[in-house]
């Protein structure tokens, strides 16, 4: 556990491990959001950092939530997705997209649109029941029990493209084509097709840039289909951290088995419809 105190009106020195907590406070204090209120922040995580889930924008966006609530701020949905991106893109300069900030801000399951000029849609997708039923039993989350740093890999992306690497970006514009194809297939109900999406993105990702899968990947994600299932991918940037596979039927007990020799992590999971939530007590603690 690290823990970071300073006197309340001061910036917070920028430490490593608690730079989102620093980073945070500091645009609230930049915004003169806060008053001469001390407090304690507390938070945690239930997966490691460096994982590919997200967790970093995750954690910006339920910490900006909560103080939200205690300042009563009038941030709405896009308003808090859009802050913890500035926050972590443009005050800290970590490398990375948006998407992760919307996702955790919204909840469920959407097909969201980036433009330029910090344009962002989120569409909710109606999808009926057993359909996302048969998604939560089919689709297996694997940690790889390896972590990494996705700065690298994510600033070779953005060479590519500045550079004009022309199958780097054709990788990217199918990716963008991939998730048309994804939101089609699970609105019909076409869950068999899923996996096939999957293999599809995964193997343009690898084009994007070096280093997003490597030999233990290759070899964790060829073993799973030769297992049973139809299609996975690499989470987050690449390199490490958590994969997870589309396993039809019962296949996944079969993949889960194989797995086994590699030394990593079968997780459990839930999706959720619910995102960023807050609360206030208003009675007296003793």
């Amino acid at each position: 556990m690290k823990t970071l105190k300073f006197p309340v009106g001061e910036a917070a020195p920028l430490e490593k491990g608690l730079d989102l907590q620093a980073g945070l406070y500091n645009r609230l204090l930049k915004d003169s959001v806060l008053d001469n209120r001390g407090f304690r922040l507390t938070a945690s995580m239930d997966v490691p950092a460096g994982s590919g889930l997200g967790t970093s924008s995750t954690l910006m966006v339920a910490m900006l939530k909560a103080f939200t609530e205690m300042y009563n701020l009038p941030y709405g949905e896009y308003d808090l997705a859009h802050k913890a991106y500035e926050i972590e893109r443009l005050d800290l300069q970590l490398a990375g997209g948006r998407q992760d900030q919307y996702a955790a801000t919204f909840g469920g399951v959407n097909f969201m649109e980036f433009y330029k000029d910090d344009k962002v849609i989120v569409n909710p997708l109606r999808i009926k029941m057993e359909y996302l039923n048969e998604l939560e039993n089919n689709i297996l989350l694997y940690f790889t029990s390896t972590s990494r740093s996705s700065f690298e890999i994510i600033k070779k992306q953005q060479l590519n493209v500045s550079s004009n690497n022309l199958s780097s970006i054709k990788a990217m514009d199918q990716l963008k084509e991939q998730s048309r194809m994804m939101k089609e297939a699970i609105l019909k109900g076409q869950l068999n097709a899923i996996g096939e999406i999957l293999d599809f993105g995964f193997e343009r990702k690898k084009r994007m840039a070096e280093n997003i899968s490597n030999v233990l990947i290759d070899e964790i994600y060829d073993a799973a289909k030769k297992s049973g299932a139809t299609g996975g991918k690499i989470r987050g940037a690449g390199g490490g951290g958590f994969m997870f596979f589309y396993c039809p039927g019962t296949s996944k007990y079969q993949v889960i088995e194989k797995l086994k020799q590699f030394g990593g992590e079968v997780r459990n999971y839930n999706f959720t419809p619910l995102g960023a939530r807050s609360w206030k007590i208003n009675e007296i603690i003793q």
